[in-house]
């Protein structure tokens, strides 16, 4: 089953104006990442179509939508899940949505890296310790084995991050 262009065109000329980004979710869109929330995090507004079934018409694609987005590669039964992780994660980038403005900018992909291990209280947990640098108060030391930390977990999870990351410094 294919969804009819004339509902989702009336939907979105009804809603949308020349300030809104239309997106259509699609398994055989553009892999949305961290660069892609930024750009979305940019937009003045954001219309989502999320099909089901086989999708929509392809005139919807080619006509109405601005851009493509899928979350990965494999198939939900419709994308309005896949919807509600770009908004998420395009949400969290705006002003104020996190309190502190800092902690979008200092986290997993904002930098091109896996995020370094994160340690609380206590200090020892069933004989495991926090290492050593983190209860040191040397912030030049701290921030130097985070950097490490993130390229070393960076190498080991996520070696296409890696590669990436060496090509573009």
């Amino acid at each position: 089953m294919v969804l009819k262009p004339e509902p989702i065109f009336e939907a979105v000329e009804a809603l949308a104006d020349d300030a809104t980004r239309v997106i259509l979710m699609s398994p055989a869109g553009r892999p949305f990442d961290q660069t892609a929330a930024r750009e979305l995090a940019r937009q003045e507004r954001l219309f989502f179509i999320c099909a089901a079934y086989e999708g929509v018409d392809e005139r919807v694609r080619q006509e109405l939508a601005d851009q493509e987005l899928s979350i990965g590669d494999y198939i939900l039964t419709n994308g309005s899940l896949a919807a509600m992780v770009v908004i998420d994660a395009v949400t969290r980038l705006l002003p104020g949505a996190l309190g502190d403005e800092q902690s979008a900018l200092d986290e997993s992909f904002s930098q091109g890296l896996l995020e370094y291990p994160h340690y609380t209280r206590p200090a020892e947990f069933r004989g495991w310790k926090v290492p050593p640098v983190l209860l040191s108060g040397n912030h030049a030391e701290i921030e130097k084995w985070r950097r490490e930390q993130a390229a070393l977990r960076t190498q080991s999870r996520r070696p296409d991050l890696w590669k990436k990351k060496e090509r573009t410094d």
